[in-house]
C-alpha cells in the first residue's frame, strides 16, 4: 500500500477489511510504501491490525520527485493549463509522483525485490466479499499476470499524446506484441486510436515478473523519456493497462468477478445471487457499475470473445 502518514484511518479501514475478507486465512506480509518515514503511531497502529508480517519502506527520491531533467516551466504551463479545463488533479505535482511511482517503480523498490505477486490496496476502498481461496495461487497456477475488477474511460485531456507514444514504441519494437493481446479492448480500429479504456489500478492483483521483463521495462523507458507524466498528467491505469494489454495474452489477464470491490464513486459485486450469498457478500447488484455507460466491461467482454 501506497499512503501517508495522514491516512491512517482510511489505510486501517481498507486493511483491517481485507484481513476479515481474505488474509486472516493466509497471513501474507504487507508492505507499506510512503515517500516520508512513517511515524511510531501509524506503525504501531497498522502492526496490530494485521496478521502477518508486516514491512514498512521510504520511497527513493529518483523514484518518487520529478526528475531535473523537467522543464518544469512547460510543465507549469501544462498543469495551470489543466486547471483552467478543471481537469480532476490537473495541478498536483504530486498526483503525478504517484503515477510515475505506481507505472515503473513500486516493483523495484528493495522490499519487493524477492516477490512475485502482489495485491494492490488503496486506503479508503470496500472489500464486500470473503476471499475463500489463494488468489496469487489461483494465478499462478493458470499462467496468468494481471487480475481486475473495475474498468473505465481514462480523461482523455490527461493523455493527449500517450497513445500516439505507444505506436511509435511498438512500431519500433514489434518483437514485444504479445500474440493473442488484447488490443481489442484498447480499440476499435486495430489500434490506429485509442478508446480509453482501462483497468481501474487502484485494485490489482499481479505478478511483478510482468512488470520487471524486458517488454515493459523498455516500454516504461520509452513513456519516461517523453516526459508525460509532467508534461501532460498520465496516469499509472492507462500505462499499466496498455503495457499489460499488449505484451501479454489476453488469456493472461483475469477479471476478478467474484471480489466485490468499491473505490469511491464506483463498486463491483458479483452479479450472481449465488455467488453473493456464497461469499457473504455486503454488496448487491444494484448500483453495479459493470455495465455502466462509463464501464468498459463490454469491451473486455467482446476482447475475450475474439
Amino acid at each position: 500500500m501506497l499512503v501517508r502518514n495522514s491516512e491512517l484511518e482510511s489505510a486501517l479501514s481498507s486493511v483491517s477489511q481485507l484481513e476479515t475478507r481474505f488474509n486472516h486465512r493466509f497471513g501474507y506480509p504487507w508492505v507499506f510504501l510512503n515517500e516520508v518515514p512513517f511515524s511510531g503511531a501509524f506503525k504501531e497502529a497498522m502492526s496490530a491490525a494485521i496478521s502477518g508480517p508486516v514491512s514498512y519502506g521510504l520511497i527513493a527520491k529518483d523514484h518518487w520527485y520529478q526528475p531535473e531533467w523537467i522543464d518544469e516551466e512547460k510543465a507549469a504551463a501544462s498543469r495551470a493549463q489543466m486547471v483552467a479545463e478543471d481537469v480532476v488533479y490537473g495541478g498536483s505535482v504530486s498526483y503525478r509522483n504517484m503515477c510515475r511511482f505506481n507505472s515503473g517503480f513500486f516493483y523495484r523498490h528493495a522490499l519487493l525485490q524477492n516477490v512475485k505477486w502482489y495485491w494492490r490496496v488503496e486506503p479508503n476502498v470496500n472489500f464486500f466479499c470473503d476471499t475463500d481461496y489463494d488468489p496469487f495461487l489461483f494465478m499462478e497456477e493458470n499462467n496468468k499476470v494481471y487480475g481486475f475488477t473495475i474498468s473505465l474511460y481514462e480523461f482523455a485531456k490527461t493523455i493527449p499524446t500517450l497513445w500516439d507514444t505507444v505506436k511509435e514504441f511498438v512500431a519500433a519494437n514489434p518483437q514485444y506484441v504479445a500474440p493473442g493481446n488484447s488490443m481489442r479492448f484498447l480499440s476499435q480500429d486495430g489500434g490506429n486510436t485509442y478508446n480509453l479504456c482501462h483497468f481501474w489500478s487502484n485494485f490489482e492483483i499481479g505478478n511483478m515478473e510482468f512488470w520487471r521483463s524486458e517488454a515493459y521495462s523498455k516500454f516504461f523507458d520509452y513513456l519516461e523519456s517523453k516526459g508525460g507524466f509532467y508534461y501532460e498528467r498520465w496516469g499509472d491505469a492507462p500505462v499499466h493497462s496498455i503495457g499489460a494489454a499488449l505484451f501479454a495474452r489476453k488469456d493472461q489477464i483475469h477479471f476478478f468477478e467474484d471480489i466485490g470491490y468499491r473505490h469511491n464513486p464506483f463498486s463491483h459485486c458479483p452479479r450472481d445471487g449465488r455467488v453473493q450469498r456464497a461469499k457473504n457478500c455486503t454488496c448487491t447488484s444494484y448500483g453495479n457499475f459493470d455495465y455502466n455507460g462509463y464501464s468498459c466491461l463490454r469491451h473486455w467482454d467482446a476482447n475475450m470473445r475474439t
